[in-house]
Parts: C-alpha cells; structure tokens; sequence
C-alpha cells in the first residue's frame, strides 16, 4: 500500500493506548489509509466508527437510509430521537466528533451500479461491504472483485444469537447462513465468482421461525429477526479484519 502524504497531524495523543498496543509506525500505516464502508445498519455503523476510532486518516460512507424506529433495537445511529433522519448524515456527525481531523466523504446514495463505477474509482485500501440487501450487495461485490479491491464482507447477522461463533472465511467456505447461501450461489450465476470473497460469518443454525415477510422496499423482500449485540460483533470483526491488513498482521 502506497503511503499518502500525510492527512492527520502528527499528533496522536487520543491515540495513545493503541499506540501502546500496535506501535507509531502502524498508527502512521493507519492515518494515511482510506477505509470505505458501504452500508451503515447494525454492522456498518459499528464498523464505521471501530475504524474511526483506530485513527484512520480518511473515510468514506455510503447509506441512503433514514432511522427507522425498527432500527432502535440493534442499530448505532437510531435512536428514538431522529426517526426518519438520514444514517449516513448521523454517522458522518457521529464520526467527526470521534476525529475531527477526519477526512470524511459522506455519500448519501442507495448502492446502483453508476455509484459503484464512481466511488470505487478512488481507490480505497479497504472495502466494508455491510449492505444487507442482496442486488445492491452483489452488484458491488462484484465490481470491487472484478477491480482487485481489498474488501471484507458482513454475512447474515439475523437468525442467530451466539457471537462467540463467527468466523473468517472465503464465501465458499459458508454454510448454515441462508444469506451467504444466496449471495454464494447469485455470485457464481451471474457473474462466475466462486470464492476469492472474504466474509465474515456465523455457521451457527439459523432460527428460521424469526423470518417475517416485508413490503420489498429497498430491494428487502424478508428479514429475520434480530439481537441487540450480534450486528455490533459482525461490525467489530470487519473492522478487525481491515485494522490488522492495513497494518500488516
């Protein structure tokens, strides 16, 4: 990865405890980094601000979304405060104040492939893909894979509760995720991609009785039901997983 000029300053004193823990080089590797993260529900808005707060030095977040009072349960911008506000614009406030100096790119935009073509143009060193409905979410995988973009996928987080069973893998190694299983099999359909996806998932079975039938808004036809903590744990491992590349472990 190509270092950038710098866009914080040298000054890391809020930093301090990870500096303890990973080292000012690793926290300079970090500050010239640009972290997108497309999709800011339960598990990219937790992501959004993990990776804020490890002192990346520029983001960008795509959601067109507005706070839905179903959101309150698991979501980290909703709250009963802001029904019907945007997430994105929450989340940009919400990160700004985490990071001033942030160089922050807001887009408030649902995914289409004319908004792919263009953000990927910049570039990222890492992709959060969080999207949680499956035509925008293939139609951006696909256009990162087909670019060599290096990118993190959030698997199903309804259906289940344990967190203490997700994993890394590539997507062909997913199962018991019917979400996974969709997005696996679309993938290989239409545009011949069997693995090289990275994603993180739980094989943990799936309490199909919590799927619930929706009105097909936002290309969701269903959705399961879901825990406060398990969308905010996919969060963390994606941000995890894009922390520890960019610095090199």
């Amino acid at each position: 990865m190509a270092l950038r000029p710098f866009i914080m300053t040298t000054d890391f004193s809020w930093l301090s405890r990870t500096e303890l823990l990973i080292g000012r080089e690793a926290l300079e590797r970090l500050s010239h980094s640009h972290v997108m993260v497309v999709g800011l529900g339960g598990v990219g808005s937790y992501a959004a601000e993990f990776i804020a707060r490890s002192g990346v030095g520029r983001m960008t977040i795509i959601d067109g979304d507005v706070v839905d009072p179903t959101n309150r349960n698991r979501q980290l911008p909703a709250l009963a405060t802001n029904h019907g506000e945007p997430k994105a614009a929450i989340m940009a406030d919400r990160l700004k104040a985490i990071n001033p100096e942030l160089d922050l790119e807001v887009i408030r935009e649902f995914i289409n492939p004319e908004l792919v073509e263009k953000q990927l143009e910049a570039h990222p060193d890492y992709i959060i893909d969080a999207i949680d409905s499956i035509t925008p979410k293939l139609t951006f995988i696909a256009k990162a894979y087909q670019k060599k973009l290096p990118m993190v996928c959030s698997m199903g987080a309804g259906a289940k509760l344990d967190p203490t069973r997700l994993q890394v893998v590539d997507i062909s190694k997913t199962y018991n995720c019917p979400f996974a299983q969709q997005v696996r099999k679309t993938l290989k359909r239409n545009h011949d991609i069997r693995r090289g996806i990275k994603v993180v998932f739980s094989p943990e079975e799936p309490d199909k009785d919590s799927l619930m039938l929706t009105d097909g808004k936002n290309f969701k036809k269903s959705a399961y039901g879901t825990i406060s903590y398990l969308p905010a744990v996919f969060g963390a491992v994606c941000a995890s997983v894009v922390i520890r590349e960019l610095i090199g472990q």
